[in-house]
C-alpha cells in the first residue's frame, strides 16, 4: 500500500457511524475530503454528514470488500470490529490503525498482556474463564474488586464490582460465562487520560493531560488541562508513547489512567481513535483530535496542538429529555462562552450520548463550574 500523502479531494472510509464519526467527517469535509461511512444502522451520526452512507454487517466480508473498494483510505471510529473485516478491508485499501491494533485493544486480556509485557503499570488482574476461576481470582485478589468481561467493554457494560456480599455464582452467569478479567480495585485520586496522535512517518504530537468525572461508568465531565505535577505529565506522555510505538500506531490513541493518591499511574484501557475526553479539543485547540486522525491517517503533517485557554466539557445524555419537552436550549445557549454540540441521534434514552457542551475560562475549575452550570439551565435546574 501507498505511503504517499493522500492528498485533499480523496474519499476516507469510516467503519462505524456514531458521534465521533460525525465530527471526523466535519473536520475532513472543512479539509476537501469525501466521508463513505460504513455500518450496520442506517441515518446515522456520521451518515447524515458523510458523502455516502453504507449500510452492512460488519461481518459481512464481501460488503467490507465493495466499500474498501469506494475509498482511498480506512480509518474507525469504534473498534469492535473483527480482524477479518479490517483485514478484507486492508486488502484494497491502507487501514489506519491497522487491524492488529484493534486485535490488541478491543481485548481486555489482550490490552493487558501487551501493557503488562512492556513494563507500564496496570491493576493487577487475573484471567478468568470459570467460576472456579473467578473464585480463585476472588480469594488472590481480596474484595472489592471488579469483573470485567474480555470483549466489547465500554462505558461500564460489562463491568460488575464484586464485594464480600457478592453471588459469584450469579456474577459469572451475568458475564455469561465468557472470557474475563478480574482486577483489583485501585483506590484511586481521580482518573485522568491522554490523548495523542502519530503520523505515517513516526510524527507525534499529544493534547496533555485531562481529568475525568465520571458518573454511573459514563464520562461526565472532562477539565483540560489537569492539575497534576509536570512530572506526572511528562510520565503520561511517555506511557502514551511508548504504547504508540509497540502498536506501531498510525492515526489518534487515547490512553486511560487511575491518578493514585501517591501519584502513581495506572493504565485503565487504551482506545484507538478519537475519545470523548477529547472532545473539548474542537473549540479549545488549533487542532482537534478529528482532524489530527486526518492528518495521520493520509500521511498529512500533523498540525499544533496548542490550547487557546482551559476548558471543560460535558456530556449531554439521553436522561435530559423529559417525555414531550425538549432541554431548554435557549435558556443554554444565552451563555456566549459556551458551545453545544448535538449528534443528530433521534431517540434519546438513559444513559445514550446526545452531545456535549464546551466551555472555555481564565482556569481550568472555572470552566468545570460554567459548563456544568449551562448544563443544569437545560433542564431547568
Amino acid at each position: 500500500m501507498t505511503s504517499h500523502p493522500i492528498l485533499p479531494g480523496a474519499t476516507i472510509g469510516v467503519l462505524g457511524s456514531g458521534q465521533l464519526g460525525r465530527m471526523f467527517a466535519l473536520a475532513a469535509r472543512r479539509l476537501g475530503y469525501r466521508v463513505h461511512t460504513f455500518s450496520p444502522e442506517y441515518d446515522t451520526p456520521t451518515g447524515q454528514i458523510a458523502d455516502e452512507e453504507v449500510r452492512g454487517s460488519y461481518d459481512d466480508l464481501d460488503a467490507v470488500r465493495a466499500f474498501a473498494r469506494q475509498v482511498d483510505v480506512v480509518t474507525f471510529e469504534f473498534e469492535n470490529i473483527s480482524v477479518a473485516s479490517t483485514e478484507a478491508a486492508a486488502a484494497l485499501a491502507p487501514v489506519r490503525p491497522s487491524g492488529s491494533v484493534l486485535h490488541t485493544t478491543q481485548h481486555r486480556k489482550r490490552e493487558k498482556q501487551f501493557l503488562a509485557a512492556l513494563g507500564i503499570p496496570v491493576a493487577e488482574f487475573v484471567l478468568v474463564n470459570s467460576l472456579a476461576d473467578l473464585r480463585d481470582g476472588v480469594i488472590r485478589l481480596g474484595t472489592p474488586c471488579v469483573l470485567k468481561t474480555a470483549g466489547f467493554g465500554y462505558d461500564g457494560k460489562g463491568q460488575a464490582k464484586i464485594t464480600p456480599d457478592t453471588d459469584l455464582a450469579a456474577a459469572w452467569q451475568a458475564a455469561n460465562g465468557s472470557e474475563s478479567v478480574l482486577e483489583a480495585f485501585v483506590d484511586f485520586e481521580c482518573e485522568v487520560s491522554i490523548i495523542a496522535v502519530r503520523g505515517l512517518q513516526g510524527e507525534w504530537a499529544d493534547f496533555g493531560l485531562v481529568r475525568n468525572d465520571h458518573a454511573r461508568h459514563i464520562l461526565d465531565v472532562t477539565t483540560a488541562p489537569a492539575a497534576v505535577s509536570e512530572g506526572t505529565r511528562r510520565e503520561a506522555v511517555e506511557i502514551a508513547r511508548m504504547v504508540m510505538e509497540a502498536l506501531d500506531v498510525t492515526g489518534v490513541l487515547c490512553v486511560e489512567f487511575f491518578l493514585t493518591r501517591s501519584g502513581l499511574l495506572i493504565v485503565n484501557e487504551l482506545a484507538p481513535r478519537p475519545h470523548n475526553s477529547g472532545h473539548y479539543t474542537v473549540d479549545a485547540c488549533l487542532t482537534s483530535q478529528f482532524e489530527q486522525q486526518l492528518r495521520a491517517v493520509c500521511g498529512l503533517p500533523l498540525g499544533s496542538t496548542e490550547q487557546f485557554r482551559p476548558a471543560a466539557m460535558a456530556n449531554l445524555l439521553g436522561d435530559l429529555w423529559q417525555p414531550q419537552r425538549p432541554p431548554a436550549w435557549t435558556q443554554g445557549l444565552a451563555l456566549p462562552d459556551v458551545k453545544l454540540h448535538l449528534y443528530g441521534k433521534a431517540e434519546p434514552r438513559p444513559g445514550r450520548k446526545m452531545g456535549h457542551l464546551t466551555a472555555l475560562a481564565a482556569s481550568p475549575a472555572d470552566a468545570a463550574a460554567r459548563v456544568r452550570a449551562a448544563r443544569g439551565l437545560l433542564t431547568g435546574l
